[in-house]
């Protein structure tokens, strides 16, 4: 069985990350969606909780994805949960350096673990997390960024 991860802070999920997710279930028979729990990042404006049960419900109709939380190293988790494949979503040309290098990095710890790269849809290449919070906080229109549940869960978070 191949397995993949496609780890990140979903804070919130956008339908950028949604069309990685849709995209790389198709690439794997088991894609793991894992909420990276950073030690270093203070809170957050949802909970590892909240972010976990949003990707739940957005990611209900896709029978071989299952939400997962992690900490620590992304090849530590890997290698644990016997994963072939880590999959990352690339929106512009300034994500490659960085991601590149975590891949390289990645590949010199674990051999036998893979990074794949998908270019996200072109409507989505702006689209990042902290822009969707940024623009719910200030009552802007986010129905368009992010999945119908996520834009409830956010206007709930701003009343």
């Amino acid at each position: 069985m191949k397995i993949g991860i496609y780890p990140g802070s979903f804070d919130p999920v956008t339908n950028g990350h949604m069309d990685i997710i849709i995209r790389a279930s198709k690439l794997v028979d088991h894609l793991l969606v894992s909420v990276l729990i950073n030690p270093q990042k203070k809170g957050g404006l949802f909970t590892i909780e909240e972010r976990m049960e949003m990707l739940k419900k957005t990611t209900e109709h896709l029978p071989n994805v299952e939400i997962d939380s992690f900490s620590g190293l992304l090849v530590d988790y890997a290698r644990e949960k016997k994963a072939h494949m880590i999959v990352r979503g690339l929106r512009a040309i300034t994500d490659l350096e960085h991601e590149m290098q975590m891949a390289q990095i990645n590949k010199n710890i674990v051999e036998e673990v893979e990074t794949v790269f998908l270019v996200t849809n072109a409507q989505y290449s702006f689209l990042s997390s902290s822009a969707v919070r940024e623009l719910a906080m200030f009552k802007g229109q986010v129905e368009d960024l992010v999945p119908t549940y996520v834009g409830q869960k956010l206007k709930e978070k701003f009343m």
